[in-house]
């Protein structure tokens, strides 16, 4: 039987980081199990994400369970690496939210 944190991402982050944030509402919104590390005022965790990143304490980076990472990924990489849709580019919501009301205009 697997242990289920093995399963998890590991994400360090930090309060402090913007992208750090979005990288953390963007797995919440998608339901994906992140083990969250915050290396404020963590010297441990902060050393072991400078040993990981090669002498950076760059966040956010995200370990996967296969043993890879990114560091600093855009959401779009992350989509990519998490196999997560695309969201809908701004024409697609236009038809959409016209379709429900009944005014598209069909090719």
């Amino acid at each position: 039987m697997s242990n289920p944190s093995t399963e998890k991402i590991t994400l360090y982050t930090s309060r402090w980081c913007a992208h750090s944030l979005s990288v953390e509402r963007f797995l919440d919104n998608n339901e994906i199990a992140v083990h969250k590390i915050n290396i404020d005022g963590n010297g441990e965790s902060r050393a072991r994400l400078i040993e990981i990143n090669g002498g950076y304490a760059s966040v956010p980076t995200l370990i996967f369970p296969d043993g890879t990472k990114l560091t600093e990924p855009s959401l779009s990489q992350l989509r990519k690496k998490l196999q997560v849709d695309q969201p809908p580019n701004l024409a697609d919501r236009v038809r959409h939210f016209l379709g429900q009301r009944g005014q598209t205009n069909k090719p």
